[in-house]
């Protein structure tokens, strides 16, 4: 390990580096899934990235699920979900700013140089990586990241197109640097589930990267911007659970 890898306290759970896996899919199965007004972006690529990080400041493992997507011209990417397994954050997550945050089951460590993380949901395993740390990589990047969620509720009663406030987009601008970054050689598995439909929706045609990133944030800024058609939104507006999956009554379609 070199000089510059970062010295934090043994076992503290700020000091995490994210395993950050970008795929590259089918341009449209991104397009399907994307809610009219937001556009998809010049390349198919979908991002997990899969983490333990204090929220407030407890340990939170989550899988972070977004693909490349543009909103009224400027690049960004589109939450399709937090899969989150603390209880807390859910619900005031999309609650106040339409972050979609859900349930989930993370396992994710690093044994010497060898990687793995899992993640499952109502007991379907959806996401596997098995890797190796080739080295560290002298790239160093900083960020300035744009990232667009959905803030939306039906009105009370569930009438057809009907809402108590209509589909707005979140806008979250993220800056941050790299204290330190490591290159995984590895395998992502993306296994088949009713209720993280991501192998079916957002299927895997080539692992463009997978690295271990550990991050210094230098700012971030949720801000409300402006309303979607509610009416071409209404097809999107059925999810499984907190998730941007399409959904039925909350759950899986029955038919897809």
């Amino acid at each position: 390990m070199s000089d510059d890898a970062p010295k934090t306290n043994p076992g503290d759970i700020a000091g995490w580096p994210i395993l950050k896996l970008t795929y590259r899919t089918d341009a449209e199965k991104i397009a399907a899934l994307l809610p009219p007004g937001i556009d998809p972006g010049r390349e198919p690529n979908v991002h997990l990235n899969i983490y333990n990080v204090p929220v407030p400041d407890e340990p939170e493992h989550g899988i972070f699920m977004t693909v490349d997507a543009d909103y009224r011209g400027t690049p960004g990417i589109y939450a399709i979900g937090y899969g989150i397994d603390q209880e807390s954050a859910v619900f005031i997550s999309k609650e106040m700013n339409g972050q979609p945050k859900f349930p989930c089951e993370v396992t994710y460590y690093r044994m010497g140089d060898k990687v793995t993380a899992r993640c499952s949901h109502q007991g379907y395993t959806f996401v596997e990586f098995s890797g190796t740390v080739t080295g560290p990589s002298a790239d160093r990047p900083q960020y300035e990241e744009n990232e667009w969620w959905i803030k939306v509720s039906r009105a009370v009663g569930g009438a057809e197109k009907s809402y108590d406030f209509p589909p707005h987009v979140v806008k979250v601008h993220s800056t941050y640097g790299t204290t330190y970054r490591e290159d995984v050689d590895g395998e992502l598995r993306l296994l088949e589930s009713p209720w993280d439909p991501i192998a079916e929706l957002l299927p895997q045609r080539e692992l463009v990267s997978a690295i271990l990133d550990t991050p210094t944030w230098l700012g971030r800024e949720i801000t409300l911007e402006n309303p979607l058609d509610p009416d071409a939104f209404w097809p999107h507006a059925d999810t499984i659970g907190g998730s941007r999956w399409p959904g039925q009554m909350g759950g899986p379609r029955k038919n897809r």
